[in-house]
C-alpha cells in the first residue's frame, strides 16, 4: 500500500489545492528577478560586506521587534485583508527604496512585523488562535520557507514539519535558528532596494512579492495543520503527500 492509498480522495483534493498555492507563492517573486535582470543569489553581492556580515543579527532584532510589536497590536487592531497588507507593504517598500539603503533598512522592522501579523491572521483564518505560544511558533517558523526569490520545488519544506513550544525559555533558540534562513532572504529585498533609479519600484516590487509569498506559504503550514486535526493524519503524511503533489502541478 503506497502512502498516497492512506490518505482520502477528499484530503488529496485539498493538498492539491494547498499544492497549487505554494507553486504559486513563488510566481510575482521570478518576475521581479526578471526586471533587476538577475539571479537571486547576485542580489546580495550588491549589499556592502559590513551589510552582509550585520544580516543575521539584524533580521534577529526585526524579529524581536516584530514578534513584540504584533503582540501589542492585536489586542487594538484586528486582523486585516490579506490585500490590504499586501497594499500597506508595498507602499513601505517603495518609500523603503527611494531613500536607498539606509530607509531600506529603516523600514525591515515594520515591513517584518507586518508580515508576521499577516501570518498570524491567516493563522486565524484556519482556525487557530494565534495568541497560543505553539500557533505563535508556527507563525514564526513561517519565515523559514525558501523565500519568493528562490527556485523551491518543494524539498525544502522543513519548516512545515518544525513544533517548538514558544515559551520564555525557547523563544530565543527558535528566533536564532529562523533568522539566517529570514536574513538570506531579507538581504535579497534590500539588495533590490538599492538597486539604482529602480529602487523605489524595486521595493514596492519585492515588499510585493513577499507579501503575496508568506501569505500563501501560512496558507500551506496551516492548511497541513487544520487537514491533520480533521482526518486524523499525520502532518508528516501530509507534507509527503504535499511533496508529490507539488510534481504534479
Amino acid at each position: 500500500m503506497t502512502h498516497t492509498d492512506l490518505v482520502h480522495t477528499d484530503t488529496q483534493v485539498a493538498i492539491a489545492a494547498l499544492a497549487r498555492r505554494h507553486k504559486a507563492a513563488g510566481g510575482v517573486g521570478l518576475q521581479v528577478l526578471n526586471m533587476l535582470g538577475g539571479r537571486a543569489e547576485n542580489l546580495l553581492e550588491r549589499l556592502p560586506a559590513p551589510v552582509r556580515s550585520g544580516l543575521d543579527g539584524a533580521t534577529e532584532r526585526a524579529l524581536r521587534v516584530a514578534l513584540l510589536a504584533a503582540r501589542q497590536s492585536r489586542r487594538a487592531v484586528p486582523d486585516q485583508k490579506p490585500w490590504l497588507n499586501t497594499a500597506l507593504t508595498t507602499a513601505m517598500g517603495a518609500a523603503g527604496g527611494a531613500g536607498g539603503l539606509p530607509t531600506a533598512l529603516a523600514e525591515l522592522p515594520v515591513t517584518t512585523t507586518i508580515l508576521l501579523r499577516a501570518v498570524q491572521g491567516i493563522a486565524a483564518e484556519r482556525g487557530f488562535d494565534p495568541n497560543d505560544p505553539g500557533v505563535l511558533s508556527d507563525c514564526l517558523t513561517v519565515f523559514a520557507s525558501a523565500g519568493p526569490l528562490e527556485a523551491d520545488d518543494g524539498a525544502n519544506m522543513a519548516f512545515l514539519s518544525t513544533r517548538v513550544t514558544l515559551t520564555g525559555a525557547t523563544v530565543h533558540g527558535l528566533l536564532r535558528s529562523v533568522a539566517p534562513r529570514l536574513a538570506t532572504v531579507l538581504g535579497q529585498k534590500l539588495a533590490a532596494q538599492t538597486v539604482p533609479i529602480l529602487g523605489a519600484a524595486a521595493g514596492a516590487a519585492t515588499n510585493y512579492a513577499y507579501t503575496s509569498y508568506y501569505q500563501e506559504m501560512a496558507h500551506v503550514h496551516f492548511g497541513l495543520r487544520r487537514l491533520a486535526l480533521e482526518t486524523g493524519t499525520s502532518e508528516t503524511l501530509l507534507v509527503q503527500e504535499l511533496k508529490r503533489a507539488l510534481k504534479a502541478v
